[in-house]
């Protein structure tokens, strides 16, 4: 079903190796706490962006007029002259 699909625990256990090769187990707990604290961050913008947008377009809906059509066209080919 995607790319991840043929994943197993063995590859997971690979991937957490080598990002303990790379940043260190002391700096770990630190990038895990950061991206906690960004995932909380986005959810709760997500959810202020969506109770603002919903009481937005309640408010809007009923302020906005309705758009006028566009004029027609006044000129033709059968208006000019060779």
């Amino acid at each position: 079903m995607g790319i991840f699909s043929n994943l197993t625990g063995w590859h997971f256990l690979i991937v957490l190796v080598i990002v303990l090769l790379i940043f260190g187990a002391t700096r770990l707990p630190a990038l895990a706490r950061s991206l906690g604290q960004s995932t909380k961050i986005l959810r709760d913008e997500l959810k202020d962006g969506a109770k603002n947008d919903d009481g937005k377009a309640a408010s809007t809906a009923d302020s906005t007029p309705a758009p006028s059509e566009a004029p027609a066209s006044t000129s033709s080919a059968s208006d000019k002259t060779s």
